[in-house]
């Protein structure tokens, strides 16, 4: 959600201070009212890649989405061909009955992949449900023969890995930094833009709760608590992920470690490699 422009604080970007300082790629590349895809992720993220070793400079890619990471890593997946009448199907019948009801036919048939894949995400889980009715298999069966290729760069891979416990303590102390930094107000200049947001970026956590908190649909309280569990959540999924990611190096992070001292624990780790 970092490539959106002007959804800051909910999405954690770096400060523009540091950013004076160390070039960043992918950030601020899309408006908000705009549609945004894996594929059109690697598309600009392969030009910075180009760029970058032009300059002869060492590439750091960075992130938690481990979905684009594993992208860049080994590769989309595209899967079979599409059908638009299963889809169409699939469309209106999440109109019909409601997102959540696709979401449970998807976990009966494909319980790996909600493992993976959000309540809210309406393109994944209709896509997920129209693989399973084109070739009879769930995608995650499928993805698993993908995976098996080899990765599309040589690449260090270091996982930054915590106790959970201490991960969701993070996670409350992040989400009311977010509060009080104003999160509220982001969300209401971006509603009150001539363009409405695009369905994507409504849908990410911490603005679609903001929303429902200022439609009146919840307290700013609740939303906040939402925003808590949803991020937990969502941090559950992308360790599902992660355990599919091949020759990770892991760091195991206490949870009073600093930043300075986990640079230096990667730093080690590197020396160690070469």
């Amino acid at each position: 959600m970092k490539v959106y422009r002007r959804m800051d604080i909910g999405t954690a970007k770096p400060p523009s201070q540091v950013r004076e300082r160390i070039k960043y790629h992918l950030i601020d590349v899309v408006e908000p009212s705009e549609a945004f895809s894996v594929g059109r992720f690697l598309d600009l993220a392969c030009d910075a890649i180009e760029q970058v070793e032009r300059r002869k400079k060492r590439i750091i890619a960075v992130g938690g989405t481990a979905l684009y990471i594993k992208a860049l890593l080994y590769g989309l997946f595209e899967g079979p061909g599409s059908d638009t009448q299963i889809r169409a199907e699939l469309q209106a019948e999440a109109e019909a009955e409601g997102l959540e009801q696709l979401y449970q036919q998807l976990m009966e048939i494909d319980p790996v992949t909600t493992e993976c894949v959000g309540r809210r995400d309406r393109k994944r889980i209709i896509r997920a449900l129209e693989i399973y009715k084109l070739t009879g298999k769930p995608i995650s069966s499928l993805q698993q023969q993908f995976d098996a290729e080899q990765p599309l760069h040589n690449w260090t891979i270091i996982g930054l890995r915590r106790e959970k416990s201490v991960e969701n303590s993070r996670i409350n102390q992040r989400v009311k930094k977010m509060i009080a930094a104003g999160l509220v107000d982001e969300v209401k200049e971006l509603l009150a833009e001539e363009k409405p947001l695009s369905q994507q970026a409504r849908c990410a956590i911490g603005y679609a709760e903001t929303i429902d908190c200022l439609n009146g649909k919840i307290s700013l309280e609740d939303a906040a608590e939402l925003i808590k569990k949803n991020t937990r959540r969502f941090a559950k999924n992308q360790r599902t992920w992660f355990k599919t990611f091949r020759n990770v190096n892991w760091l195991d992070i206490e949870a009073d470690e600093s930043a300075e001292k986990i640079l230096s624990h990667t730093k080690t780790l590197l020396n160690n490699i070469k």
